[in-house]
């Protein structure tokens, strides 16, 4: 049974998915684009009402993933904006579904804070993210952000 766990980003078990998350960034980035510019989370951005970071458990308390929202200060188009950070399952935990229970749960979040929108960026070459955030209903936008590392911005009116 998948369950959830709030954590600071900067806990040992959200910081070591996070390493692992930005190292599988980097390893993976198209050597076209440059090099891959990693940048940890700021912990107080994640903490409610400002937002929420998860880590997904299986049965055993075994860690399979984490997620995170966090409130922009640029208000939305419809009023308040959150963006979805860090969305990262473990390669063994891909193909089973979680990734799309992960983001459930982090909209539901951003609902529950009040967030009229979603948004987060991606790079054209996670063709898996960009494929599970269509699929559940965000639309292309033009980059609200300047992150090097995105190609793709999306957003999703809750």
């Amino acid at each position: 049974m998948l369950r959830w766990r709030e954590s600071r980003v900067d806990e040992p078990a959200a910081h070591e998915l996070l390493t692992e998350y930005f190292a599988g960034r980097a390893a993976g980035f198209p050597a076209t684009q440059g090099l891959y510019r990693t940048t940890f989370p700021v912990p107080e951005d994640f903490i409610e009402p400002r937002g929420v970071f998860l880590i997904a458990l299986d049965e055993s308390d075994s860690a399979l993933g984490c997620g995170g929202i966090r409130l922009l200060e640029s208000a939305g188009v419809d009023g308040l904006r959150y963006e979805v950070k860090h969305l990262y399952l473990r390669p063994d935990a891909r193909g089973q579904g979680l990734g799309r229970a992960l983001l459930a749960e982090l909209e539901s979040r951003a609902r529950a804070f009040g967030a009229t929108e979603l948004v987060l960026d991606t790079n054209a070459s996670l063709q898996a993210a960009g494929g599970l955030y269509r699929s559940s209903g965000y639309s292309d936008i033009p980059p609200y952000n300047e992150n090097p590392n995105a190609t793709n911005w999306y957003r999703k009116v809750l």
